[in-house]
C-alpha cells in the first residue's frame, strides 16, 4: 500500500464532500475507514489522520495564496 498516494486520494475526497468534512472532523479514522474501504491498524490510521490533516491544510492554504494572488 502506498500511504502517500492513499492520503492524498483520501483528501481529496473529503474536500469535495461536505458530509464526509463533516464525519472526518468528528471521527477522521471512521471517515477515512469509509474512503477508502480498509481498517488498518492504529498506528497506521494515526499516519493517514495526521497526513490527510496537514494535506487538507496545504490545499486550503494554497488556494487562499492563489485568491489573494488575484487580486493584485
Amino acid at each position: 500500500m502506498d500511504i502517500k498516494a492513499e492520503i492524498t486520494k483520501t483528501a481529496e475526497k473529503i474536500m469535495k464532500d461536505k458530509e464526509l468534512q463533516e464525519e472526518f472532523k468528528k471521527d477522521p479514522v471512521k471517515a477515512i475507514e469509509k474512503v477508502t474501504g480498509i481498517d488498518l491498524p492504529d498506528d497506521v490510521m494515526e499516519k493517514i489522520v495526521a497526513g490527510v490533516k496537514s494535506k487538507i491544510s496545504l490545499d486550503k492554504a494554497s488556494d487562499a495564496l492563489g485568491a489573494l494572488k488575484k487580486l493584485f
